[in-house]
């Protein structure tokens, strides 16, 4: 039997990019969660395999040269998932880079702005006391859905994000755009983003990706406790 990945999970966006992409490649794994609601992500040992204190974070046994290592970050770990297979990161140098320039996208553009866009557009105004933030809200949904209007050009032209094929760029965005509606967004007027939604969604191995401790997944509006957990500094 091949060596088990071990993987540190929660059910949230960036959790669930790691999900699929090892259901896609079909890499044995051993889940560990990470109660970010509950601290899990602050606990001594997490930090010594994710420094950030954020999920998710994966240790290869049969790291290169055939020892163990741990990856944090999940652009990171997609990366080095894909090297690692062979897979899901094009066939060609050109193909490469259209899939590392959609995947940094999502890092640097897509994640943190929808991420502030479910923050204060959900959680925020739920604080005690409430953070009711117009300026905010405005700032955060509009950015998303500029950058969904970029997706959905993108997406008139090519099947998947990175050109005709399937690949760790898809299994970046789609986990964050599946979230449209809570940011504040209408598809609408973006058809070749719900074609390509609908299209991901179908995969087998995103559903497995997707459905992975599904169960222990919740809404913290009101969890003061879970908040200051998520939401505290340092």
């Amino acid at each position: 039997m091949a060596t088990e990945i071990e993987f540190y999970y929660w059910p949230t966006p960036n959790g669930w990019k790691i999900a699929i992409a090892l259901e896609e490649m079909g890499l044995p794994y051993r889940v560990h969660l990470v109660d970010i609601g509950a601290g899990d992500q602050f606990d001594p040992d997490f930090l010594k395999i994710a420094p950030n204190n954020r999920m998710p974070a994966i240790v290869d046994p049969d790291g290169p040269g055939g020892a163990p290592v741990p990856v944090f970050e999940s652009g990171a770990i997609l990366m080095y998932l894909a090297r690692k297979t062979g897979q899901f990161h094009g066939r060609t140098e050109r193909d490469r880079i259209a899939v590392e320039e959609w995947l940094m996208w999502q890092m640097g553009g897509l994640g943190p702005m929808a991420g502030q866009a479910h923050h204060f557009l959900k959680y925020a105004p739920a604080m005690d006391p409430p953070q009711d933030l117009p300026y905010a809200k405005d700032r955060y949904r509009a950015e998303v859905g500029r950058l969904y209007g970029v997706l959905d050009r993108r997406l008139a032209g090519h099947e998947f994000v990175a050109g005709n094929f399937y690949s760790i760029a898809d299994m970046a965005i789609w986990p964050w755009a599946s979230l449209w509606e809570g940011q504040g967004q209408s598809l609408e007027d973006k058809p070749h983003m719900a074609r390509w939604l609908d299209s991901v969604a179908a995969r087998p191995a995103v559903q497995r990706g997707r459905a992975l401790a599904a169960d222990r997944r919740k809404d913290i509006a009101g969890d003061r406790k879970a908040q200051a957990m998520l939401f505290r500094r340092g």
